[in-house]
């Protein structure tokens, strides 16, 4: 489970071979104890429990890197090491 990113306290996770459970390209994020899944496509936190504050942020994250997240998310899936992230400023 590689970091692709963090920020503000906030580590970003893109899992290799991950389409079982959620079927879309997807991250996870945890920050002090909470674990989410977002989708890359919509922004939406689609499993798991995280701060409102951090949530904000992460989809912010993820509406400006999509494009970097979505070239990880078609390596990861083949299995392939993907790239770092631009974390949020």
């Amino acid at each position: 489970m590689p970091l692709i990113s963090s920020f503000y306290g906030v580590l970003i996770y893109m899992y290799f071979m991950d389409t079982r459970q959620h079927h879309t390209p997807h991250i996870h994020a945890m920050y002090q104890g909470f674990e989410a899944v977002f989708s890359i496509d919509t922004a939406d936190l689609i499993d798991g429990k995280f701060p409102p504050k951090q949530t904000r942020l992460v989809q912010a994250w993820v509406e400006l890197r999509r494009e970097e997240l979505i070239a990880d998310w078609s390596l990861a899936i083949k299995g392939h090491a993907v790239e770092r992230v631009e974390p949020l400023r």
